[in-house]
Parts: C-alpha cells; structure tokens; sequence
C-alpha cells in the first residue's frame, strides 16, 4: 500500500482545511487509518483514527474540532479540521494497516501552518 496526504495549506486560526489519504496499489479498506502530526522540534502525536470497523478515535486536543472519515470507494481517507488553531500547525502524516499493525504503511506528510 502507498500513501499519499494532501490537502494542506496556510489558514487563518479559525479556518477550516480538509486532509487526504488516498492509498494506492492497494485499497485500504479493512484497515485502521490514523492521522498523526508533527511539529518542529516535538515528537510525533497520535490525531485520530478509522477502524475497519468506521468506531473512530480522536485526541483530547482535536475532539469536537476535526472528523475522520472513510471513503472506500475511493479509498482515501479524510480528516476534516475546523476551527483550527496556531498549535494546530505541523506536518500531517497518514499511516495505515491490519489489526495489530495499524501504523504498518506511511506515506509522505502534508504541512498545515495556521497563522493567528
């Protein structure tokens, strides 16, 4: 499976952007799909997920601002962010996989940068 995020950009703090995982060679469907950030000089920090089973998981910090969801039609993934924040800004990465490897496959990031 190879990944690939899109949909990032500079915003205003309070606008909304919506990311792309879109999985190619190999559809995605029956995997866990999670987004997770990264921001300079931070450690990499777990944003949300999509189960196999569509349950969803959010961190602390997102909930209620950002929504993950599936299309597996087009096998890709989205993360819709709203109402986003100066400390919203960092590199996305997409990563997918089976139970019990649900971070197997990564693909490249897309840099969010929200100015205040």
């Amino acid at each position: 499976v190879q990944l690939q995020a899109s949909g990032g950009g500079l915003v205003q703090a309070g606008g909304s952007l919506r990311l792309s995982c879109a999985a190619s060679r190999r559809p995605f469907n029956g995997y866990t799909v999670s987004w997770f950030r990264q921001a300079p000089g931070k450690e990499r920090e777990f944003v949300a997920s999509i189960r196999y089973n569509d349950n969803t998981n959010y961190a602390d910090s997102v909930k209620g601002r950002f929504t993950i969801s599936r299309d597996n039609a087009k096998d890709t993934v989205y993360l819709q962010m709203d109402t986003l924040k100066p400390e919203d800004t960092a590199v996305y990465y997409c990563t997918a996989g089976p139970r019990g490897l649900e971070t197997k496959y990564q693909g490249r990031g897309t840099q969010v940068t929200v100015s205040s």
